[in-house]
Protein backbone atom coordinates (compact mmCIF):
# COMPACT_ATOMS: atom_id res chain seq x y z
CA UNK A 1 0.00 0.00 0.00
CA UNK A 2 1.37 3.01 -0.68
CA UNK A 3 0.73 6.52 1.35
CA UNK A 4 0.86 10.19 0.78
CA UNK A 5 0.73 11.84 3.91
CA UNK A 6 1.28 15.52 4.96
CA UNK A 7 0.59 17.95 7.87
CA UNK A 8 -0.36 21.77 8.03
CA UNK A 9 -1.80 22.78 5.07
CA UNK A 10 -2.52 26.22 6.65
CA UNK A 11 -4.83 27.13 3.66
CA UNK A 12 -2.11 26.89 0.87
CA UNK A 13 -4.40 26.13 -1.96
CA UNK A 14 -0.85 26.03 -4.00
CA UNK A 15 0.23 23.33 -2.00
CA UNK A 16 -3.15 21.47 -2.18
CA UNK A 17 -3.21 20.92 -5.63
CA UNK A 18 -0.10 19.50 -5.73
CA UNK A 19 -1.27 17.21 -3.30
CA UNK A 20 -4.47 16.87 -5.25
CA UNK A 21 -2.15 16.16 -8.72
CA UNK A 22 0.28 13.37 -6.54
CA UNK A 23 -2.62 11.65 -4.93
CA UNK A 24 -2.47 9.69 -8.14
CA UNK A 25 0.65 7.87 -7.16
CA UNK A 26 -1.11 6.95 -3.94
CA UNK A 27 -3.51 4.33 -2.54
CA UNK A 28 -4.61 5.97 0.45
CA UNK A 29 -3.86 9.96 1.14
CA UNK A 30 -3.30 11.44 5.39
CA UNK A 31 -3.84 14.63 6.32
CA UNK A 32 -2.15 15.08 9.68
CA UNK A 33 -3.71 18.60 10.62
CA UNK A 34 -4.12 22.02 10.78
CA UNK A 35 -5.82 22.66 7.51
CA UNK A 36 -6.99 25.86 8.75
CA UNK A 37 -4.92 28.81 10.22
CA UNK A 38 -6.46 29.86 13.24
CA UNK A 39 -10.11 28.59 12.95
CA UNK A 40 -10.09 30.22 9.77
CA UNK A 41 -10.57 29.15 6.06
CA UNK A 42 -11.17 25.22 6.86
CA UNK A 43 -13.96 24.95 4.31
CA UNK A 44 -11.73 26.54 1.58
CA UNK A 45 -8.78 24.14 2.22
CA UNK A 46 -10.69 21.16 1.91
CA UNK A 47 -12.60 22.16 -1.01
CA UNK A 48 -9.26 22.47 -2.32
CA UNK A 49 -8.14 18.81 -1.57
CA UNK A 50 -11.64 17.59 -3.14
CA UNK A 51 -9.96 16.53 -6.53
CA UNK A 52 -8.41 13.51 -4.48
CA UNK A 53 -10.41 10.56 -5.05
CA UNK A 54 -8.73 8.08 -3.24
CA UNK A 55 -9.81 7.36 0.43
CA UNK A 56 -8.18 10.39 2.60
CA UNK A 57 -7.90 10.07 6.56
CA UNK A 58 -7.47 13.19 8.68
CA UNK A 59 -6.76 14.28 11.58
CA UNK A 60 -7.74 17.55 13.53
CA UNK A 61 -4.90 20.13 14.22
CA UNK A 62 -4.80 22.75 16.89
CA UNK A 63 -6.09 25.44 14.44
CA UNK A 64 -9.54 23.37 13.65
CA UNK A 65 -11.52 21.09 16.16
CA UNK A 66 -12.86 18.10 15.23
CA UNK A 67 -16.36 19.02 15.14
CA UNK A 68 -15.61 21.43 12.58
CA UNK A 69 -13.69 19.05 10.17
CA UNK A 70 -16.20 16.53 10.38
CA UNK A 71 -18.24 18.96 8.53
CA UNK A 72 -15.56 20.54 6.06
CA UNK A 73 -14.77 16.69 5.13
CA UNK A 74 -18.14 16.23 3.60
CA UNK A 75 -16.42 17.77 0.07
CA UNK A 76 -14.29 15.00 0.18
CA UNK A 77 -15.62 11.74 -1.64
CA UNK A 78 -13.94 9.55 0.38
CA UNK A 79 -12.90 10.93 4.00
CA UNK A 80 -12.74 9.90 7.20
CA UNK A 81 -11.73 11.95 10.33
CA UNK A 82 -10.42 10.12 13.41
CA UNK A 83 -10.30 11.79 16.60
CA UNK A 84 -9.69 9.04 19.26
CA UNK A 85 -10.62 6.22 16.95
CA UNK A 86 -9.89 3.95 13.40
CA UNK A 87 -10.00 2.82 10.32
CA UNK A 88 -9.06 -0.74 8.26
CA UNK A 89 -8.24 0.07 4.63
CA UNK A 90 -6.96 -3.12 2.45
CA UNK A 91 -5.93 -4.58 5.63
CA UNK A 92 -4.36 -2.10 6.95
CA UNK A 93 -5.11 -0.38 10.10
CA UNK A 94 -4.99 3.07 10.97
CA UNK A 95 -5.56 5.53 14.44
CA UNK A 96 -5.56 8.62 14.77
CA UNK A 97 -6.17 11.65 17.39
CA UNK A 98 -5.36 15.06 16.82
CA UNK A 99 -5.56 18.58 18.44
CA UNK A 100 -2.74 20.13 20.08
CA UNK A 101 -1.19 18.15 23.27
CA UNK A 102 0.11 19.38 25.28
CA UNK A 103 -1.88 22.37 25.32
CA UNK A 104 -0.70 25.30 23.52
CA UNK A 105 -0.25 29.14 24.56
CA UNK A 106 -2.74 30.48 22.39
CA UNK A 107 -6.19 31.10 22.91
CA UNK A 108 -7.71 29.54 19.35
CA UNK A 109 -5.68 26.69 19.77
CA UNK A 110 -8.24 23.52 19.83
CA UNK A 111 -5.86 21.62 22.62
CA UNK A 112 -5.97 18.59 24.72
CA UNK A 113 -4.30 17.63 27.98
CA UNK A 114 -2.28 15.19 28.10
CA UNK A 115 -4.71 12.66 30.02
CA UNK A 116 -7.38 13.32 27.96
CA UNK A 117 -4.84 12.38 24.84
CA UNK A 118 -3.85 9.35 26.29
CA UNK A 119 -7.68 8.25 26.54
CA UNK A 120 -8.09 9.16 23.04
CA UNK A 121 -5.11 7.00 22.27
CA UNK A 122 -5.63 3.77 24.46
CA UNK A 123 -7.78 2.09 21.85
CA UNK A 124 -5.13 2.20 19.09
CA UNK A 125 -4.23 -1.32 18.04
CA UNK A 126 -0.82 -2.59 18.06
CA UNK A 127 0.88 -2.21 15.02
CA UNK A 128 -1.66 0.20 13.22
CA UNK A 129 -0.25 3.36 11.22
CA UNK A 130 -0.58 5.94 14.03
CA UNK A 131 -1.72 9.62 12.81
CA UNK A 132 -1.47 12.45 15.41
CA UNK A 133 -0.93 15.93 15.17
CA UNK A 134 1.36 16.53 18.00
CA UNK A 135 5.15 15.26 17.58
CA UNK A 136 5.88 12.56 20.05
CA UNK A 137 7.91 14.23 23.41
CA UNK A 138 12.16 14.94 22.57
CA UNK A 139 11.41 13.83 18.98
CA UNK A 140 10.62 15.90 16.02
CA UNK A 141 9.31 18.61 18.27
CA UNK A 142 11.98 21.08 19.32
CA UNK A 143 11.28 24.59 18.85
CA UNK A 144 12.76 28.21 20.53
CA UNK A 145 15.43 25.76 22.44
CA UNK A 146 12.55 23.62 23.99
CA UNK A 147 10.66 19.90 23.59
CA UNK A 148 7.09 20.78 22.84
CA UNK A 149 5.76 17.06 21.88
CA UNK A 150 3.53 14.98 23.68
CA UNK A 151 4.48 12.20 26.54
CA UNK A 152 1.15 10.69 26.11
CA UNK A 153 1.96 9.94 22.67
CA UNK A 154 5.72 9.01 23.42
CA UNK A 155 4.36 6.17 25.59
CA UNK A 156 1.37 5.06 23.20
CA UNK A 157 4.80 4.84 20.24
CA UNK A 158 6.37 2.47 23.02
CA UNK A 159 3.54 0.23 23.96
CA UNK A 160 1.76 -0.20 20.53
CA UNK A 161 4.49 -0.33 18.14
CA UNK A 162 3.16 1.54 15.00
CA UNK A 163 5.34 0.35 11.95
CA UNK A 164 4.68 4.11 10.81
CA UNK A 165 3.54 7.28 13.00
CA UNK A 166 3.05 10.60 10.95
CA UNK A 167 2.80 14.09 12.54
CA UNK A 168 3.01 17.76 12.26
CA UNK A 169 2.51 20.86 14.28
CA UNK A 170 5.86 21.81 14.63
CA UNK A 171 6.89 23.69 11.78
CA UNK A 172 10.70 23.72 12.48
CA UNK A 173 10.87 20.07 12.37
CA UNK A 174 9.20 19.57 9.18
CA UNK A 175 10.70 16.88 7.04
CA UNK A 176 12.65 15.43 9.72
CA UNK A 177 12.32 11.58 10.76
CA UNK A 178 13.48 9.76 13.94
CA UNK A 179 12.91 6.44 15.08
CA UNK A 180 11.44 5.06 18.29
CA UNK A 181 12.10 1.04 18.84
CA UNK A 182 11.00 -0.13 16.00
CA UNK A 183 8.66 2.71 14.90
CA UNK A 184 9.58 5.16 12.26
CA UNK A 185 8.44 9.10 12.95
CA UNK A 186 8.20 11.55 10.25
CA UNK A 187 7.10 15.28 10.92
CA UNK A 188 4.97 15.90 7.54
CA UNK A 189 4.92 19.40 5.85
CA UNK A 190 2.65 20.68 3.54
CA UNK A 191 4.63 19.42 0.86
CA UNK A 192 3.31 15.58 1.39
CA UNK A 193 5.81 12.21 0.94
CA UNK A 194 4.97 9.12 -0.22
CA UNK A 195 5.59 5.81 2.23
CA UNK A 196 5.37 1.99 1.42
CA UNK A 197 4.05 -0.38 3.53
Amino acid sequence: MRLLAFSDLHRDRAAARRLVERSADADVVIGAGDFASMRLGLGGALDALAGIDKPVLLVPGNNESDSALWRAAATLPDARVLHGDGASIDGVSFYGVGAGVPPTPFPWSWDVTESEAAELLSGCPEGAVLIVHSPPFGYLDEAFGRHLGSRSILDTIRAKRPPLVVCGHIHQCWGQEAVIGRSRVVNLGPQGRFFDL
